[in-house]
């Protein structure tokens, strides 16, 4: 059962109850796409009643791409929080580049497919459908991040197409799905449903059939290099907090403490 929302006055009050001590702190925080959407509508919230300011950046929780979380902290960022697929921080952890026993988990997310918006929408309810349409397609885009490498590296073995998709395949990288299924460029394209709703330009076709489904959980954790661990620290139990569960839901995502 999903919970109920929380009235606006509740949602402030328990707001209120996270808010850190003055002086107002400055938090930076890396956030990969999946939690984005989420992000971006519950940061002014927690910024307006703490007075703490969030630095926003961006990056995909694994990759050698710049921006990419891992290279971000190889290179010894200052970050004081970041939001990535839970696999990838649990790497980062055994690193010893995030704090120990700061991980806290925030959402449940789960893989989509997209057209360009008025296209066929292609049969994908079964195991069976998903891989006559992968057959089928002209084109196939998928992400550079926790979604892309378990297609690339598990799901298209496990249907037995591995070799025949691969010259119509690409990995995009550091960008959305999502945009190059818009503009034509892919015909079909997978990521995080959360990641594609944003997207304007595309129709979601629906999350992957069971069998094929690989639910990735999302956390948060702490830096090594963090500035202020207190006042991270409190951003992240707020953001796993019920306040924050309106908002992940609209973004697709289904909150980690929800029944």
């Amino acid at each position: 059962m999903q919970p109920k929302a929380l009235s606006a006055s509740a949602a402030l009050f328990l707001l209120a109850a996270f808010a850190a001590p003055a002086p107002a702190a400055d938090i930076t925080v890396v956030t990969s796409g999946a939690f984005t959407a989420a992000y971006l509508e519950l940061a002014p919230q927690y910024e307006r009643t703490t007075h703490n300011k969030v630095i926003t950046e961006f990056g995909p929780s694994m990759g050698t791409t710049h921006n990419a979380i891992p290279v971000r902290l190889a290179r010894g960022e200052a970050i004081d929080v970041v939001i990535m697929a839970a696999p990838a921080l649990d790497d980062l952890i055994r690193q010893n580049k995030i704090l120990p026993n700061s991980r806290v988990d925030l959402v449940q997310s789960s893989i989509a497919m997209a057209v360009k918006a008025g296209a066929p929408h292609p049969d994908i309810s079964t195991l069976d459908a998903l891989r006559r349409t992968l057959l089928a397609a002209k084109s196939i885009a998928y992400s550079d991040s926790a979604s892309g490498v378990y297609l690339s590296t598990e799901l298209f073995p496990k249907l037995g197409i591995a070799d025949r998709i691969k010259a119509k395949s690409k990995k995009i990288e550091a960008d959305p799905v999502g945009g190059v299924v818009a503009t034509g460029e892919f015909e079909i394209g997978f990521q995080q449903v959360s990641e594609l709703r944003p997207v304007k330009g595309i129709d979601i076709v629906g999350e992957l059939p069971p069998g094929a489904q690989r639910v990735t959980h999302f956390a948060a954790g702490i830096p090594t290099t963090a500035k202020d661990p207190a006042a991270a620290k409190a951003l992240i139990e707020w953001l796993a907090s019920p306040a924050a569960y309106p908002a992940i839901e609209k973004s697709g995502l289904k909150p980690a403490g929800s029944r």
